[in-house]
């Protein structure tokens, strides 16, 4: 004698729709809030060190401008000069006004004057809002 099987009809009728579209969502939703890494920290820059040095804590329109120990300024990675700068900088604040922050990292080991001409850029082109970044450290030894 053969044993007949009955199917049930909720097999027949299971939607996978509401599930893809839950998992899709999961998915947008860890896409919106993960942090990436930002590109403009890519560089390998030794930061100076300081004894109040505070984290970095990004803010969602802050400008990176790096300064290598040659002098040679970097934004968003790549090798800028002053001029190309200001014009980077004008098109933020045009973008930003009110809120343009930037951010800006010096090596160690460069002299002075290519961060005293980006900061003077930044005041220029209407950036006040500007910083220039350290690492926490022991006091630089003053004794010679």
């Amino acid at each position: 004698m053969a044993v007949e099987i009955k199917r049930s009809s909720v097999a027949g009728t299971l939607s996978l729709t509401p599930l893809i579209d839950v998992v899709f969502l999961l998915l947008i939703f860890f896409l919106v809030t993960s942090e990436f890494e930002e590109e403009e920290r890519r560089l390998d820059i030794v930061l100076p060190t300081a004894t109040s040095a505070v984290p970095m804590v990004g803010k969602p329109r802050e400008i990176v401008i790096d300064i290598d120990e040659t002098g040679e300024i970097y934004m968003r990675g790549q090798k800028t000069s002053l001029q190309e700068l200001e014009r980077l900088l004008k098109a933020s604040v045009a973008s930003n006004p009110t809120q343009q922050t930037a951010v800006i990292r010096a090596d160690r080991g460069t002299s002075f004057q290519p961060v005293v001409s980006v900061m003077d850029l930044c005041n220029q082109t209407g950036i006040s809002d500007y910083s220039v970044t350290t690492q926490e450290g022991p006091p630089p030894d003053t004794a010679n």
